[in-house]
């Protein structure tokens, strides 16, 4: 089979500004036709990653499907859920995307083969629950799926040297919001080029979200480390406040509505032992696009480096920040 790579053709409505490959037309159950008026029709074949989005129909994985759409990135018709789920499928809000299979975890090993075999430049996106990170990460390990780890809590430790035992390309974030986690990555040189620099000082975090987030915000947990290393004093149990009420959410932080639903409100306040200097870091999100743009975003930078055979597999988001994406 002769085999074509494009370095500068692109088709709008199928591929985006991305190098891709092509091969005669001679499988027409597995990929659609290229649209081309000027080359000879051929059918693509590894141009774009194929996108399997897990923990549907949970609103942060919606979000991110939504995202794939809208960049018009393929998407994989199946999705891990959790055991007691009732629906059988999850109907995207755009009427011309087809319905997505729901499967539990009793039901994945007998159908994830066959799914491999149909989609075999599949990625999983995984924003499904904290109970569920470690054993979803063994389950792509032992089939070699790619993964891109949004969800947070499970054993972090855990996840990431088993992720390296098992030598695949993975991302694993606690934060998928390239611009939360460009602060982040600012804090980690602060705490590198200048231990100490908070001696003594007190740090105190509040930080909000949406209801159903039953843990500590892993941004929160980092954030706190970096602060910790350059000196703070800081206690979970006396200096971290989690706000989960609606009520106190809308009287106290005037969160609209619309977002108690999805939004982080993070605020770190570091005082000085005699209280005379106080200095606050403060981001505030409303919704969930952010995330599922960097979610996406760290999907095509895996993708890239899964073609480029990168002797390094395991990446954070501060490794994606380097690279130049689309919609950056």
């Amino acid at each position: 089979m002769n085999f074509v790579y494009s370095h500068g053709l692109y088709d709008k409505n199928t591929t985006g500004k991305y190098p891709c490959y092509y091969k005669a037309r001679n499988d027409k159950r597995r990929y659609s036709i290229l649209n081309n008026r000027t080359y000879k029709p051929v059918l693509l074949v590894c141009c774009l990653p194929q996108v399997m989005v897990n923990g549907l129909p949970g609103k942060m994985s919606s979000e991110v499907l939504n995202v794939l759409f809208e960049r018009k990135l393929p998407v994989v018709p199946y999705s891990l859920t959790a055991e007691n789920q009732i629906e059988l499928f999850y109907h995207p809000k755009l009427s011309n995307q087809q319905p997505i299979s729901l499967l539990r975890p009793s039901q994945r090993a007998s159908r994830v083969e066959r799914i491999l075999e149909d989609y075999p430049r599949l990625i999983a996106v995984d924003y499904t629950h904290p109970d569920a990170v470690n054993s979803n990460a063994l389950f792509y390990q032992k089939y070699q799926i790619p993964f891109v780890m949004g969800t947070t809590g499970g054993d972090r430790e855990q996840l990431v040297q088993s992720t390296l035992q098992s030598n695949i390309y993975a991302v694993i974030a606690p934060n998928m919001g390239k611009q939360i986690v460009a602060l982040q990555t600012i804090l980690n040189r602060m705490a590198q080029n200048f231990p100490g620099v908070f001696q003594n000082y007190r740090l105190q975090v509040t930080e909000s979200h949406q209801q159903t987030k039953a843990e500590t915000s892993g941004t929160a947990k980092e954030i706190i480390q970096s602060f910790v290393k350059m000196g703070a004093h800081f206690e979970y149990s006396e200096d971290l406040r989690m706000i989960r009420s609606p009520v106190e959410q809308q009287q106290e932080l005037k969160i609209p509505p619309e977002y108690l639903s999805g939004h982080a409100f993070h605020t770190y306040r570091l005082t000085s032992p005699d209280k005379s200097v106080e200095i606050a870091f403060q981001h505030n999100v409303l919704g969930r696009n952010i995330y599922a743009q960097g979610t996406v975003d760290a999907v095509v930078f895996l993708w890239n480096k899964i073609q480029q055979k990168a002797s390094k597999k395991l990446y954070n988001m501060m490794d994606v920040l380097t690279e130049q994406l689309p919609n950056n």
